[in-house]
């Protein structure tokens, strides 16, 4: 029994010594022409066009690079496993393998594994680093290219909020100081049937006691014909939008760059304003999917790479980047359907997923034969 256990530590030690270089080397590479098709132009155009300073350049790349990292993993799984599987094939070690009684589900395993843990360090990635790194990137794009000067208050905000689908009403601040709890410059607008019927301005307003209130504003009707006609001024009224300071400047972040935690938060704020989260649902469950791309594409990968009678670097890079299109090519045609309401958005998420861990569960269930 010690000698069976044994035998098979060694040959998990085995695998795993396959897959590890190829996995470090698809990372680099994947990197590489992701960092060349994207940021590499990013970059030349600040240090020649804008002329930023290199140090500055060399900062924002940094704090791109982890949100280009998480899209490399999955693809260097994939292309692990193909060049690794493929050498153990071309070198007759799979059938030596299968020859000894061992199936290549077991084979398979450590790198089944290997591949979970990938996922898994994926996620915690998109959830904490990610997300500091874009904020930072964007910081310095702000105040040190842009040249913008940190500011306590937020200006010129737009709140939209819907009702059975369709525009209620837009709220424009022109200036918000959240620690305050003060706005100065509002203005309202609502909406029936698509069509503006009133029009609210107010010099300033404040937060009380969980209550947005404003003064010395003006109430305006328009008519069908599209005439303002002023109905009553006032000096005190209360604004029925129950977001707090802070919650109001939440809702007017970009929540591509959010972690699901901060995305899941966003959404119920978007809940209370009445606006269609349908597309939000749809980029919580990617943020959620994606990582686990790992997992689905190197069963896949395996599967492929026990098949090829040639191992080589080129045609596994080649092989790879054709998967890997074929499967973002059909998550983007999933989302879209999910963001159209053709398909619920967990659905939508997660059926690349399925469909390709499908596939390589019948691939994997034909290299066994």
């Amino acid at each position: 029994m010690a000698e069976f256990r044994l035998k098979f530590r060694l040959l998990d030690k085995f695998i795993i010594t396959e897959f590890y270089p190829t996995f470090v080397f698809g990372v680099m590479v994947f990197t590489v022409l992701l960092v060349a098709g994207d940021l590499l132009f990013d970059i030349a155009d600040l240090l020649i066009q804008s002329r930023v300073p290199f140090s500055i350049v060399i900062r924002l790349f940094v704090y791109r690079l982890p949100g280009v990292i998480v899209l490399t993993l999955p693809m260097a799984a994939l292309l692990a496993t193909i060049l690794s599987f493929g050498k153990l094939a071309t070198q007759s070690e799979l059938t030596a393998l299968k020859a000894s009684g061992i199936s290549f589900y077991r084979i398979l395993r450590p790198v089944l594994l290997a591949s979970i843990l990938i996922g898994g360090f994926a996620l915690l990635l998109n959830e904490t680093l990610v997300p500091l790194a874009d904020r930072a990137a964007d910081n310095i794009m702000r105040y040190e290219v842009a040249r913008q000067k940190p500011s306590l208050l937020k200006e010129q905000m737009f709140l939209k909020e819907e009702r059975d689908g369709a525009l209620s009403r837009v709220i424009y601040i022109g200036k918000l100081f959240p620690q305050e709890g003060n706005m100065d410059d509002v203005l309202i607008q609502e909406f029936e049937s698509g069509e503006i019927t009133r029009i609210m301005t107010a010099k300033n307003g404040d937060w009380k006691d969980g209550q947005w209130w404003l003064y010395n504003g003006q109430v305006f009707n328009v008519t069908k014909e599209g005439f303002v006609e002023p109905l009553f001024s006032f000096e005190k009224q209360q604004l029925s939008l129950p977001l707090s300071p802070s919650q109001v400047v939440a809702s007017s972040q970009d929540p591509k760059k959010m972690s699901a935690f901060e995305l899941y938060n966003y959404i119920k704020l978007m809940n209370v304003q009445g606006s269609d989260v349908n597309s939000l649902w749809v980029l919580l469950h990617l943020r959620l999917a994606v990582p686990w791309a790992s997992v689905v594409l190197a069963l896949v990968g395996a599967s492929v790479g026990a098949g090829t009678r040639r191992s080589g670097s080129g045609m596994g890079i080649g092989v790879s980047i054709l998967l890997v299109f074929s499967y973002y090519v059909f998550m983007s045609f999933c989302r879209s359907l999910g963001q159209g309401g053709y398909i619920t958005p967990l659905l939508a998420a997660w059926m690349p997923n399925l469909i390709f861990l499908a596939c390589g569960a019948f691939m994997v269930k034909g290299a066994n034969r």
